[in-house]
């Protein structure tokens, strides 16, 4: 069993937001002795679970919703599984957006170093779009993958 002040240092949450999701009533069976709240394993597990919906793009609402399907049990399996199976494809989504926009980054902090070193851009002009260096040259593609240029 674990206070709030411990849970909150485990997860780098405020413990008020761990009072609101108790109030939320994501943590049906949580412990009280007086006014302290003792969260078990499986409220660990609870607030591991808010924390990946949270991150997926999830609101608040949507949360609860998935934990009212919970509280009805395996008659709502599928419910809860189709909801993983999106949030499992916005993220898949996102981080091919976000693959994208690394490479991007990359090749600009090259093309900014080369720049620097050349003391101008003449040089890099006349290797776009595809005569760029092996490396540099996935780069410049993987970020420009399905974009107008």
């Amino acid at each position: 069993m674990y206070t709030i002040g411990q849970v909150s240092e485990m997860f780098g949450l405020p413990i008020s937001t761990l009072r609101y999701y108790d109030k939320e009533g994501f943590f049906p069976n949580l412990e009280r002795r007086g006014n302290i709240r003792y969260f078990s394993d499986s409220d660990l597990e609870a607030i591991r679970v808010i924390e990946c919906l949270k991150k997926s793009g999830l609101e608040i609402k949507d949360i609860r919703q998935f934990f009212q399907w919970v509280a009805e049990g395996p008659s709502s399996y599928e419910k809860r599984k189709g909801l993983f199976e999106a949030r499992k494809v916005a993220v898949e989504e996102e981080l091919k957006e976000l693959e994208k926009t690394l490479s991007l980054l990359k090749f600009k902090c090259w093309y900014y170093e080369t720049a620097m070193k050349d003391g101008n851009e003449d040089g890099i002009h006349a290797m776009l779009p595809d005569k760029l260096p092996a490396e540099i040259q996935k780069l410049y593609n993987d970020a420009h993958e399905n974009s107008q240029s």
